[in-house]
């Protein structure tokens, strides 16, 4: 989703600054991301790591001037057991989502009030942060924590910066590896084939419109607010 969202707005003619833990894997969605010289940066970051979110947002205006938005979009899952479930593996997740989403949104948040300039954020965050989900309590304990973070910051600085946060919760997208971690076997992908409206996953393009849309001057009324891309799937049920 990340890389489909940075093509989005590098081919509506946005300057975008891509970022991940994979030097390698950035340079490739670099070359694929990129309409014209100049327009990419890519950042080698790690979001648990407040220095290096700091570092990243110096860097950003360094080479561009100013930040327009952010796309909190990096995120860990996979599937357990509540009861099997380590601490490791519960510290990593939040740390990540939660974390990770706090420490980019408030360093960038800083800029904008210093600057006064009235920036929108968007989080990616999933549908089970409110119906819950067998087998991904971690997941879905951070994602219901940046919902909440995001419906705050979206009250406090939306009142006293103008500043705009809301987010995304996608159903299944068929080009992630999200959705191979949590479908183990085609039994129950059928199964949740058959639960969605529209019979398919989303499409990482139909993601990316939305968050464009988002941080476009179009949603400048919109604050606080989830949009929840699944084909109505989540309504009236969990994901299984």
């Amino acid at each position: 989703m990340g890389l489909a969202m940075a093509k989005k707005f590098a081919i509506e003619g946005s300057y975008v600054v891509i970022t991940g833990r994979n030097r390698e894997r950035l340079e490739k969605a670099k070359e694929d991301v990129q309409q014209f010289n100049g327009q990419v940066l890519s950042i080698s970051m790690d979001v648990r790591e407040p220095d290096q979110v700091q570092k990243t947002v110096c860097q950003t205006l360094e080479r561009f001037g100013r930040i327009d938005g952010l796309i909190n979009n990096a995120a860990g899952n996979f599937l357990v057991r509540a009861e099997e479930l380590s601490i490791n593996g519960w510290n990593s997740v939040v740390d990540i989502v939660l974390n990770g989403t706090w420490y980019c949104s408030q360093a960038v948040a800083k800029e904008w009030i210093k600057e006064g300039f009235k920036g929108s954020i968007v989080n990616i965050i999933a549908t089970y942060a409110w119906t819950g989900c067998p087998g991904v309590v971690h997941s879905a304990a951070a994602k219901a924590g940046v919902l909440a973070m995001s419906k705050s910051l979206a009250v406090e600085w939306g009142r006293n910066y103008g500043i705009r946060v809301n987010c995304i919760a996608p159903g299944f997208v068929e080009d992630t590896g999200g959705a191979k971690k949590l479908i183990p076997d085609k039994q129950t992908f059928e199964q949740v084939v058959k639960m969605i409206p529209n019979k398919r996953f989303a499409r990482s393009a139909e993601i990316a419109d939305v968050a464009y849309f988002l941080l476009s001057p179009q949603a400048e009324y919109i604050n606080g607010e989830v949009i929840t891309v699944d084909a109505g799937a989540s309504l009236g049920q969990g994901l299984f």
